[in-house]
């Protein structure tokens, strides 16, 4: 890492990408924590990881953020967002919006955006954010249209039916 070609002289958030498997995690966790005691880098994330993997972590650091897959029809870090939300961490959902058909606009969230007058993007996402506290997604965008379509998702208010038609949709799709 190179604070100073990034011009910073402390990184505020340093989201280890994933454990590396060919080195014992605890190594890692033990590097990490030295950079922070140093003042390099603020706070620590992880990525990819598990339940155990992230109780392992807290043992060296305090853990503020994980991001792992998930999205209206890839729950399999359930039991991880579970533990985010009763730890107050974060929780960065990686592929927010999940596969294209997920989205398409004729795709299964298609009827619940028509009803309530949005795109199924925004559903995917007003969902992540009504799902837990601590969600904070972060979607990819490749134009500046498809930016305000998918800030439009925090303005999207779902019933109790679209979360029903959501959840169960989930079911089918984990």
């Amino acid at each position: 890492m190179s604070l100073r070609r990034l011009g910073v002289e402390r990184i505020d958030l340093w989201q280890l990408h994933r454990i590396d498997p060919k080195v014992p995690a605890e190594d890692q966790f033990g590097v990490m924590k030295e950079m922070q005691d140093e003042g390099l880098i603020r706070h620590i994330g992880l990525s990819e990881v598990s339940v155990a993997e992230l109780l392992s972590a807290q043992k060296f650091f305090n853990v503020v953020s994980v991001q792992n897959l998930y999205n209206a029809s890839n729950r399999a870090s359930e039991e991880l967002l579970a533990h985010c939300a009763n730890n107050q961490i974060g929780f960065i959902p990686w592929f927010p919006l999940g596969n294209r058909e997920l989205v398409a606009a004729d795709g299964p969230l298609a009827g619940i955006a028509i009803r309530l007058g949005c795109t199924p993007a925004q559903v995917a996402l007003a969902w992540l954010l009504q799902h837990s506290p601590v969600m904070l997604p972060i979607p990819g965008t490749g134009s500046i249209a498809h930016l305000n379509e998918n800030c439009g998702g925090a303005n999207v208010q779902l019933d109790e039916l679209a979360i029903s038609e959501i959840n169960d949709l989930g079911k089918d799709l984990v």
